[in-house]
């Protein structure tokens, strides 16, 4: 097939669609001009001819990718259904990564957040359809985020994505790095009668043994004169998460444990620096999780007459989080005096050492070898429906859109209880902890929770929090075509209104008791890729789950905390209202288009405002709202210029804006009494702005391929930086956990009535940064071989003009993705890397993190009986990579996990 006739189809049905404003936009890639001359007209006809010449497989998905690209007046990327299902993956999101300057992040081994071009995924918008879709937190203590969580999208309902890296004055505003458009399939584009499904099963080798289940099925129905089209879906997806490995909570100076007689003589005789940094705890984590999603979707086409068009989309879908997360931590912060040796390592770093228990005696107190564990429950309701009609006169166009989004979780839960061994262990930064008396650590009833005095412990409390989320929008466009080098004016206005709320409730307290009592799980068996992990951390105890949660749902007194409700339950509304007015040219070798947008915003945030000790029911006045308004005029350019038939250079020029997080705009606040830290937000935050330029050059030398270089920079004001201080905020564990909060008041961290210093993160206005960087993709079809390739390489330097790196900014990513098709068979390995990023602590309160480099390989095979059934078999993390996080040198781990390698075997039909 001519790789100058695909394009020249490409660009002529592009030219014949009249711009539509932003409803329209948002479902197709936007034309270049309208046709204007006679040869362009006779272009337009032999569109026609062109329509039938089709290729199918990774080739021709690389084609349609490129079409798209190629013909953009912006800076723009692309990827098609048949791409998204070539790659390994099971959300989009892990699709995206082979688009430059697309990384992800893995904390949970899946794909999740999307960063573009160096900046934040919360500072990245995603449309499906040009709707907004609402979202809530699944993870109990997680908080709304503005970055949107592919997991919650089926790659089967996608049918094509754009990234938007340069903004147009149409688009909606509110991402820095870029705006990501997804548009499911339309009826009217496929066959009548169009049956697709598949069947599969997914397998984690890290898991407990067993696969899940996933299935689809779409049907697609249209009218033989083409003006009526309905499309459905339905997906079930199922996968194990298991989460295995390190954590540190916190850091402390050597000095904290100066009453240990042998910390005191060591730092008396020089081998101990009493400023050397020791890890308050090393905890042994497993994470457990069975994740569920349901989704469902209906669309119609309608067209009454030929220039009138109507779109309806409905998507539903339901997902279960449910998880159990187990840390055991033998808390040598606890228990200073018990220290009984300390290993000075290297970079003021102490490595290990030994805390005795009330199995040394004399030995000043019992340790504090602490389980954490937390049965989670978790449902994610998201529903959204939207409306778009497009009527198209006689040089003009008018088009209108609107639509609703909901998204609820009643029932974020969390069912915790922490038993306590008093053992002695010694412990290591790096491989754990194993305790002096093995076979007694190993018995369930020495594991006690406020049942034995002295012996410490703790029964738990029950947590229930529900959050909210909708979006509604409206808007209208209209655009008016011209026989000149301007040759469409469009203007449009957008309202959306979108509300966010959370309500958090704690319960206490419940009955002590141990674990024998209680009813033994058995014992764990985790950590094998972890080298030389001490048993004490890979094989422990562990509680029956199901007895576990009977246990504290059963015996839970009901005394709720007002702390936690208080501090956890806001609400915020923000409404924003845009004009936009663009211009699109299009002259010789040049098109482009020239505009701007007006934004208005106000936003209200509402919580709980009191002081001293917080109680039920809320003081009379305590329930406030807080108001901002903020205006903002955002002026675009983008010019491409055809050098020649196959290169195309680029300019693009904008201001755009980005708001914070929503949780991070309201006076609210997450406590973690055990160990005294939490999170809040800051209702002064002012919106993101920041100026973005960018020029690119492309070269398509042959058919399914070209290479790409493009320099983009950011400069950035307001920008909002999460980092942790000291508050003093009322501490609930006065009334709900006695025994912590005496032992932390005897350690001067609180005082009697209540007040505790913790450690709290809060978002704060750190001034100006910038982005600065560059691309370079490349992507090529060996002439007939069935060989190809994709990559690219991204530097992307992000900086705060203050000092420091921006959070989430990797300087160098890179993707690597030969691919064979050939008959019936096609294969394709992806190779993603992304270099160390600063990220949030992993939990509230702790200083922001750098996650080390990660690197994800993957693999997929297909086989095509026929023209109806294929067979697909997909790897992921096939080296089971670590995910690393460290504060400010490797030498001070936070975190380190494995997820395992996962495998998908699936088949499909198409009739």
């Amino acid at each position: 097939m001519s790789h100058r006739r695909n394009l020249l189809t490409a660009s002529i049905v592009a030219g014949l669609c009249c711009f539509t404003g932003i409803a329209a936009a948002q479902d197709a890639a936007p034309p270049p001009a309208k046709p204007q001359t006679a040869q362009e007209k006779a272009d337009a006809a032999k569109a026609a001819q062109l329509e039938g010449i089709t290729v199918t497989g990774i080739r021709a998905s690389l084609e349609k990718s490129l079409d798209t690209k190629r013909n953009a007046d912006a800076v723009v990327e692309a990827v098609t259904a048949e791409d998204i299902g070539k790659f390994p993956n099971t959300n989009v999101a892990e699709a995206m990564t082979q688009i430059p300057g697309v990384v992800i992040d893995r904390a949970f081994g899946q794909g999740d957040r999307v960063s573009i071009d160096g900046t934040d995924p919360s500072l990245n918008l995603t449309f499906l359809n040009g709707q907004p879709i609402s979202q809530t937190p699944w993870q109990y203590g997680a908080q709304p985020n503005r970055g949107f969580d592919f997991t919650m999208l089926a790659p089967e309902i996608v049918g094509r994505l754009e990234v938007y890296k340069s903004p147009e004055a149409r688009l909606p505003e509110g991402s820095l790095g870029g705006t990501i458009l997804l548009h499911t399939l339309e009826p009217l584009d496929l066959p009548a009668n169009t049956i697709r499904g598949s069947f599969g099963l997914n397998y984690n080798d890290q898991a407990t043994p067993g696969t899940r289940p996933n299935a689809s099925a779409l049907y697609s129905w249209k009218n033989a004169s083409n003006t009526f089209g309905v499309i459905g879906s339905i997906q079930h997806y199922e996968e194990k998460i298991d989460r295995q490995g390190f954590e540190i909570f916190s850091y402390s100076p050597v000095s904290k444990w100066a009453s240990s007689p042998a910390v005191a003589a060591g730092i008396a005789n020089g081998t101990l620096d009493p400023n050397a940094k020791v890890p308050d705890e090393v905890n042994s984590a497993w994470f457990q999780q069975k994740r569920k999603r349901d989704t469902a979707t209906l669309g119609f086409q309608i067209r009454p007459t030929d220039n009138w068009d109507i779109d309806i989309n409905n998507l539903f879908v339901r997902e279960n989080f449910d998880n159990w997360n187990q840390s055991l931590y033998p808390f040598t912060g606890a228990t200073p005096g018990n220290v009984t040796s300390f290993n000075q390592g290297p970079n003021g770093v102490v490595t290990g050492g030994h805390v005795c228990g009330n199995d040394t005696v004399g030995c000043p107190a019992i340790a504090q070898g602490t389980f954490d564990s937390n049965i989670r429950k978790s449902v994610v309701r998201t529903s959204a429906f939207d409306l778009k009609s497009t009527y198209r006169g006689d040089g003009w166009k008018l088009g209108g859109a609107a639509g609703y989004s909901k998204a609820t979780n009643d029932n974020i839960s969390q069912a915790v209880m922490e038993p306590v061994y008093a053992g002695g262990y010694t412990w290591d930064i790096n491989k754990g902890f194993a305790f002096d008396n093995p076979a007694a650590a190993r018995d369930p009833a020495n594991w006690h929770m406020g049942d034995v005095d002295g012996l410490g412990g703790w029964p738990g409390n029950y947590g229930d929090y529900s959050a909210q989320s909708r979006d509604t929008y409206a808007q209208l466009d209209f655009s008016k075509y011209f026989d000149s080098f301007f040759n469409e004016l469009a203007f449009g206005y957008r309202w959306n209104r979108h509300e966010e709320g959370m309500q958090a409730h704690v319960y206490g307290g419940n009955a002590p008791t141990n674990l024998a009592a209680l009813g033994f799980g058995g014992f764990t068996d985790t950590l094998d890729a972890f080298d030389g992990a001490l048993d004490g951390s890979s094989s422990h105890v562990m509680p029956d789950r199901d007895a576990q949660y009977a246990w504290v749902r059963n015996t839970n007194g009901g005394n709720e905390d007002p702390g936690t409700y208080l501090n956890g339950t806001y609400k915020l509304v923000e409404k924003t209202n845009a004009a936009y007015v663009q211009g699109n040219f299009a002259g010789g070798d040049f098109h482009g288009n020239v505009g701007f947008r007006y934004v208005d915003t106000k936003t209200d945030g509402t919580g709980f405002v009191y002081s001293g000790a917080p109680v039920l029911p809320a003081p009379a006045g305590s329930w406030q709202t807080s108001s901002k308004t903020t205006k903002n005029w955002l002026p675009s350019l983008n010019v491409a210029y055809d050098v020649s038939e196959d290169v195309v250079l680029r300019l693009a020029a904008a201001k755009v804006i980005a708001r914070p997080p929503y949780n991070m705009q309201v006076n609210n606040l997450f406590l973690n009494d055990s160990v005294l830290t939490g999170s809040g937000g800051n209702p002064d935050l002012k919106p993101y702005k920041s100026k973005n330029f960018s020029l690119s050059a492309e070269w398509y030398f042959a058919p399914q391929s070209y290479v790409a270089l493009t320099g983009f920079y950011k400069k950035i004001e307001n920008y909002t930086f999460v980092d942790s201080a000291p508050e003093q905020q009322f501490n609930s564990g006065i009334f709900n956990d006695q025994t912590t909060f005496a032992r932390q008041v005897a350690q001067g961290l609180c005082t009697p009535d209540g007040f505790c210093t913790y450690s709290i993160s809060r978002p704060r206005d750190t001034g100006s940064g910038k982005v600065r960087g560059g691309s370079l993709s490349y992507q090529q079809a060996f002439w007939d071989t069935g060989f190809g390739v994709t990559a690219n390489y991204t530097y992307a330097k992000g900086t705060l003009d203050s000092g420091g790196s921006l959070p989430y900014n990797s300087k160098n990513s890179y993707s690597v993705s030969p691919y064979y098709e050939m008959g019936p068979f096609s294969a394709r390995l992806t190779y993603n890397w992304r270099g160390k990023y600063l990220a949030g602590g992993y939990i509230a309160g702790a200083p922001p993190a750098t996650t080390a480099d990660y690197a994800d390989l993957g693999a997929t095979l297909g086989w095509k009986l026929n023209k109806q059934v294929s067979f697909t078999l997909a790897g992921m993390n096939l080296t089971n990579e670590k995910y690393k996080q460290y504060l400010g040198i490797t030498a001070m781990p936070v975190a380190k996990y494995t997820t395992g390698r996962r495998y998908m075997a699936s088949v499909h039909f198409d009739l």
